[in-house]
């Protein structure tokens, strides 16, 4: 099973970054996806979540607004859409696979948003 993000970077605050998340190994269309992060010298949490029916469910409140995640069952894919980005979404993002029992992480991606 693997799970390999990528879109992370540099961004200056106000500006958009778009992380994807493909999985192999699994069954895509039946695990709900999700996207963490972490920063430095916090404990990591969920950012958004999208079913296996494809609801949207955002689960951070400072993010609301600005973040869009969204999956294509055909490509194995999640996204996670950031406009307005802050310096507090610095952090790195993780991609998460849920279903029942099975539980997969990525390797995490680094998103730093400064001047």
């Amino acid at each position: 099973v693997q799970l390999v993000e990528s879109g992370g970077g540099s961004v200056q605050p106000g500006g958009s970054l778009t992380l994807s998340c493909t999985a192999s190994g699994i069954s895509f269309r039946h695990y709900a996806m999700s996207w963490y992060r972490q920063a430095p010298g916090k404990e990591r949490e969920m950012v958004a979540r999208v079913t296996t029916t494809g609801d949207e469910e955002i689960s951070t409140d400072s993010v609301k607004g600005r973040f869009t995640i969204s999956r294509d069952n055909t490509v194995n894919t999640v996204y996670l859409q950031m406009n307005s980005l802050k310096p507090e979404d610095t952090a790195v993002y993780y991609c998460n696979a849920l279903w029942s029992i099975w539980d997969y992480w990525g390797q995490g991606t680094q998103v730093t948003v400064s001047p």
